[in-house]
């Protein structure tokens, strides 16, 4: 796939690229700063953006406000934040459409690379995969949307939330992927979620429960 790469670190942004390379993907920019994001994204039209969150001038938010800006010029955009840091406002308006295709993890826990590849392709895809500190701090902002939800539900979701197959889900929770199935039909159910693509349910029922 054709990617652009957002990090103020040179080290960190070749690395990347090498790393994605490697896999068979092809960098088509790899820049510094919010602006130079928004205006590759705008020339390359790429099927996924890699940004860092604190960039130039002021290394506060910068990488994630402009991702946020070519969200809302372009809502079928692919966003993957790669940062060391969580940002908790940004982050909810990034996923505040509900379109999935947006994922966000912390760098010190891309611990191996099949995982980030993974991501990767999870959120080129229209997936939504979020660091579980990422989940943690939403949901601490908020009072529990979803009541509705059996604890075990909520943690099924909360699993699924960070991009987890039925299988992996299944291993975390010591049932079986048939019982991770049921709760996941419940899940849908009880959100009202009856769309006949079960991706694009799953992405709802992860927005859900950011919100």
């Amino acid at each position: 796939m054709r990617i652009v790469v957002a990090d103020d670190s040179v080290l960190l942004r070749e690395g990347l690229q090498l790393i994605l390379a490697e896999a068979g993907h092809q960098v088509v920019a790899g820049v510094g700063d919010g602006p130079s994001l928004v205006a590759a994204h705008a020339e390359h039209r790429p099927d996924l953006c890699l940004v860092d969150v604190r960039m130039p001038p002021t290394h506060t938010d910068e990488g994630l406000r402009a991702a946020v800006q070519v969200r809302r010029a372009t809502p079928e955009a692919r966003i993957l934040v790669l940062s060391q840091y969580v940002e908790v406002s940004y982050a909810e308006e990034l996923l505040a459409t509900g379109d999935g295709g947006v994922g966000y993890l912390l760098k010190d826990r891309v611990s191996e690379l099949a995982g980030f590849l993974d991501a990767v392709a999870s959120v080129a895809g229209g997936g939504t995969v979020l660091d579980p500190q990422v989940v943690g701090q939403l949901m601490r902002r908020r009072r529990d949307p979803l009541e509705q939800l059996t604890p075990r539900e909520r943690d099924v979701l909360a699993a699924m939330a960070e991009g987890l197959s039925n299988a992996a889900v299944a291993a975390r929770l010591h049932v079986t992927e048939g019982g991770v199935e049921k709760h996941t039909q419940r899940i849908f159910a009880k959100l009202g979620l009856h769309a006949d693509d079960g991706q694009h349910r799953r992405v709802k029922a992860v927005l859900a429960f950011l919100r």
